[in-house]
């Protein structure tokens, strides 16, 4: 492992790229796409193809998804890696939960992501290294960047996250799967300064904090992996006693966005290139291309996420593009009948805001299961009839539905049943008899 590297990537980060406006944001990642195509077209058989004379015409290559990336996995990487060998490796990590497994010098894992389909990920050293240096540049507290001890809960390790250890932190991996009592009593006595896990799980911290069961303070918080919702992001932060909760928007496809010191989600536009599909409202599906990741390239890979640009400059004074919100899944954005006769489409995160204004409502999960029917989990806060929540969530579903000119679902009230081992997917779409929309 390079410190040297790790070190060079943390103050290029911090210190030496403020990159105030958009046309310093733009020059670079002109820069950095001319010299990453170039690299591609001479290393890549599946980008030698398609790269023209041209090295630096984006729009010219085809989209990429989790489809083409398995499929294509050994014409796309430039380290020699095959599919089936990584698989292998991949699969065994997984059933031993021993992560320590590499490949060609190789981080290899696996990621199903939310959407259920099984894919693979490569990243070379340098990368973990580059990676590391970026990912602690922005986390790190301001004003003190030594002895820090971060405590990292996931699905699964890896030596992509094992980068991270460095003369400046102290590092502590935690297994989401393990049980979660044993989970708790070693964070104790870890005691750590940073927390970064998925939102299910900072919950439950936050709640065995907030009774007294466990007593952890760290400086800093970060959501990842999940969907942060708003109401979450409050409970988290009152139990755990933070002014806010923090995000890394990180995944398979690379580290896409974090969180400023304002509190305000930026995207990483230093070393991703996000194109925009427009999905109305101020809301896009991101098109990611990484102009540094190239032992397994991600060039115009569209992700299922919706998210939506912030409307105000963020006070933090950053030219990287702000964000209001990741508003989670594409797929789980649910479609009900207009009072019109067509189709609307309502968002995860306005199904998720008018829950807020439910009273009495202390866990709950919506599916869309049919044309018209919801399936409502529901578990009600202490002291609070079960009746009189469903009824308050009823009424603000009906609400939100005649403010978007759908018709109202009909919904069927269940118990909340979270899902043990599973991303939490607060909204979900599981009907799947609009693949026309003309069927509606």
């Amino acid at each position: 492992m390079s410190r040297l590297r790790i070190v060079a990537e943390f103050a290029a980060a911090r210190w030496l790229r403020p990159l105030r406006t958009r046309a310093a944001v733009e020059r670079r990642q002109r820069r950095l796409l001319r010299r990453h195509l170039r690299f591609l077209r001479r290393r890549s058989a599946y980008f030698r193809l398609l790269i023209g004379a041209n090295p630096a015409d984006l729009a010219a290559l085809p989209l990429m998804d989790k489809r083409v990336m398995m499929e294509r996995f050994d014409e796309l990487n430039t380290v020699g890696v095959h599919r089936d060998e990584a698989m292998r490796i991949a699969l065994a990590n997984e059933r031993s939960r021993d992560f320590a497994a590499d490949l060609e010098g190789c981080s290899i894992g696996l990621s199903s992501g939310t959407s259920g389909h099984r894919g693979l990920f490569l990243v070379s050293r340098a990368e973990r290294e580059a990676w590391a240096g970026t990912v602690l540049a922005r986390t790190l507290p301001r004003g003190r960047i030594l002895g820090h001890r971060i405590a990292l809960f996931l699905r699964a390790d890896n030596t992509l996250y094992e980068a991270v250890r460095s003369r400046a932190v102290s590092f502590s991996y935690f297994d989401v799967f393990a049980e979660m009592t044993e989970n708790l009593e070693r964070l104790a006595r870890y005691a750590p300064t940073i927390l970064v896990a998925p939102p299910s799980v900072l919950l439950a911290i936050a709640r065995a904090a907030e009774s007294g069961a466990i007593a952890v303070r760290p400086e800093k918080v970060y959501a990842v992996a999940e969907v942060l919702e708003v109401s979450d992001a409050r409970r988290i932060a009152a139990g755990l006693r933070q002014e806010r909760i923090h995000q890394l928007y990180q995944c398979t496809e690379g580290f896409l966005a974090h969180t400023c010191e304002e509190g305000v989600l930026h995207l990483n536009e230093d070393g991703v290139l996000i194109e925009r599909e427009p999905l109305g409202d101020d809301r896009f599906a991101p098109i990611v291309t990484d102009l540094r990741r190239r032992a397994q390239p991600i060039v115009r890979y569209r992700l299922g996420d919706v998210l939506r640009e912030r409307e105000a400059p963020c006070p933090c004074g950053s030219a990287l593009t702000a964000l209001a919100r990741i508003e989670g899944r594409e797929g789980d954005t649910l479609r009900l009948p207009g009072q019109d006769g067509g189709v609307v489409d309502v968002f995860a995160d306005l199904v998720s805001r008018a829950l807020v204004y439910a009273d009495g409502v202390a866990e709950y999960r919506i599916v869309q299961t049919g044309r018209r029917e919801l399936e409502v989990g529901i578990e009600a806060a202490a002291d609070t009839p079960l009746a009189l929540v469903q009824a308050n969530v009823a009424a603000e579903l009906g609400t939100l539905a005649d403010r978007l000119g759908a018709d109202r679902a009909e919904l069927r009230f269940v118990p909340y049943a979270p899902e043990p081992g599973r991303k939490l997917r607060r909204v979900e779409r599981r009907w799947r008899g609009d693949r026309d929309d003309a069927e509606l």
